[in-house]
């Protein structure tokens, strides 16, 4: 999960951070790939209009 791709679905950096209940200093922190563990919270919050897959495929490899 791409964080650009999380910014355009809530609209912004401040909606994103309201969406997931964390400041938004914290989303300056991700790389473009974001954390697991928000992926999954993510993908949970939109219905599964943003996946998680990129993580699962990682697992799936592994």
């Amino acid at each position: 999960m791409h964080k650009s791709d999380v910014i355009a679905h809530f609209g912004g950096k401040s909606k994103t951070a309201k969406a997931l209940g964390i400041a938004p200093s914290s989303i300056t922190q991700w790389g473009e790939i974001i954390p697991e563990s928000r992926a999954y919270q993510i993908e949970h919050i939109t219905g599964g209009a943003l996946s998680a897959d990129h993580y699962r495929n990682k697992l799936k490899t592994a």
